[in-house]
């Protein structure tokens, strides 16, 4: 697995903002199959979580951060659909967003979470 990251200072309740990150990681190593990569990287104010698994059909992107909210695909794995939910809600009470796409490529699924802040050296 390969990881980049930079240090950046934000505001923000940690234990929340830590298990944000957690529930993005989480979902990157449930969802890749095995012996794939998860990329992390950290730049910027930006974490990105990035895996290679089935991905999320665009039309069910909308829904990722509701409360309860499953893909239809993601039934049978464990979880309740609390995990993003809780994740989008620490980011967004530290001023930040995050979001889920499709990568570039199609393959799998990109997190990015945004947090207000500045480089720390």
């Amino acid at each position: 697995n390969q990881a980049v990251v930079e240090r950046w200072c934000t505001r923000g309740d940690a234990g929340a903002l830590e298990r944000a990150v957690v529930n993005l990681l989480d979902n990157a190593v449930k969802f890749a199959p095995p012996g794939t990569q998860v990329d992390v990287g950290l730049a910027g104010g930006e974490v990105t979580v990035r895996d290679r698994g089935p991905g999320v059909p665009p039309e069910e992107l909308p829904h990722v951060f509701e409360r309860f909210w499953r893909s239809p695909s993601a039934r049978s794995m464990p979880g309740s659909g609390l995990g993003l939910a809780i994740a989008a809600r620490a980011v967004r009470e530290a001023g930040g967003s995050v979001a889920l796409e499709v990568p570039p490529d199609g393959v799998g699924a990109l997190a990015r979470l945004r947090l207000p802040g500045a480089w720390a050296a």
